[in-house]
């Protein structure tokens, strides 16, 4: 039997409040593990395939930053998929602290690992909101355009 499986989704909150909110930067090395070697991971900016480019993006991110926390408010498990919303704090090297709100979708292969991630959130808008002056111009533009 694998150690490596995901049965229920207080692993996922295990497993990622172990990755986020450890002393300054994320460590995501106890994770790897758990997902599958052809991981299609997708978000706002990106499409990643292969656990490869996947390890090499969690490094970038924790070089870009100077803190990274993940508070987990909610998941929620059906059949093979986990739903988990999140806050993110995070501190770049040059900017103040930001906070994006937001959700993953984590599909589990047939052996329990995590074999799709999708993140959503809305990152410009989470991070405008933190710079003064900008905010209120950029939501302005979101409403007249979008709605």
């Amino acid at each position: 039997m694998d150690e490596f499986v995901i049965r229920d989704a207080d692993k996922i909150v295990q497993l990622w409040s172990k990755t986020y909110n450890t002393d300054g930067k994320p460590d995501w090395s106890h994770i790897m593990p758990y997902y599958e070697e052809e991981i299609i991971f997708r978000d706002s900016i990106q499409e990643i395939r292969g656990i490869e480019p996947f390890r090499e993006m969690t490094e970038r991110l924790a070089k870009r930053s100077k803190k990274l926390n993940m508070k987990v408010l909610r998941t929620v498990m059906k059949d093979n998929t986990i739903f988990v919303e999140w806050e993110m704090t995070i501190l770049f090297k040059k900017t103040r602290t930001s906070v994006l709100y937001g959700a993953s979708r984590l599909t589990l292969s047939e052996k329990g690992k995590i074999a799709e991630q999708r993140d959503y959130y809305d990152l410009w808008g989470d991070i405008f909101d933190n710079i003064p002056g900008f905010r209120k111009m950029y939501r302005r533009f979101m409403k007249r355009k979008f709605g």
